[in-house]
């Protein structure tokens, strides 16, 4: 009895490029390889496809003086599996940050976070402590996310949508009609 070869059938895959850059899931100098981390005391996971939240993690990379911060995009292959616990939404909505452990802070208790782990940042973390101050924060937060995509974005973030899709997911997230 001979055994035959099984002959399986290839597909013709196609792979989009968005403002130069490849979406077929391989690490770019844009969205690095996120499956390892640096061994840092915190990862901070944010929307790559927002120039504003993107000028603001250069900020925070040039802030990190003591480098306790990994900063990745979420569009970053292997993100997902290293934080199976996030759901992808989640990476649409707010910023992330991760510590060694796994605690998750997301919105603004991440950039409270943030701030207490940089240098000098006790000097301005104190806030939070005042009564009203975290849930305030957190309606600024939320609406700044909300409408970031209108902040200075550029034209691929006008249609908010296409960034939900790209997570996975469009449901609930976005601007409101």
């Amino acid at each position: 009895m001979t055994t035959r070869p099984v002959v399986v059938p290839t597909v013709p895959v196609v792979t989009f490029t968005v403002a130069g850059v490849p979406r077929d899931g391989t690490a770019t100098e844009r969205f690095p390889d996120a499956s390892v981390g640096l061994g840092r005391a915190f990862t901070v996971v944010f929307d790559g496809n927002c120039k504003v939240c993107t000028r603001l993690s250069r900020l925070l990379t040039e802030l990190d003086t003591r480098h306790q911060f990994e900063i990745i995009p979420s569009q970053s292959p292997g993100v997902r599996a290293r934080f199976p616990w996030i759901p992808a939404r989640a990476y649409a909505e707010s910023i992330q940050v991760i510590d060694r452990s796994g605690h998750t802070w997301q919105g603004a208790t991440a950039l409270e976070t943030i701030i207490g782990a940089l240098p000098k940042g006790r000097l301005v973390s104190w806030v939070f402590k005042i009564p009203f101050v975290r849930p305030l924060v957190e309606r600024v937060y939320r609406w700044f996310a909300r409408n970031r995509y209108r902040l200075g974005c550029g034209e691929h973030c006008s249609y908010r949508g296409n960034a939900i899709l790209e997570y996975g997911e469009n449901q609930g997230v976005g601007p409101k009609a």
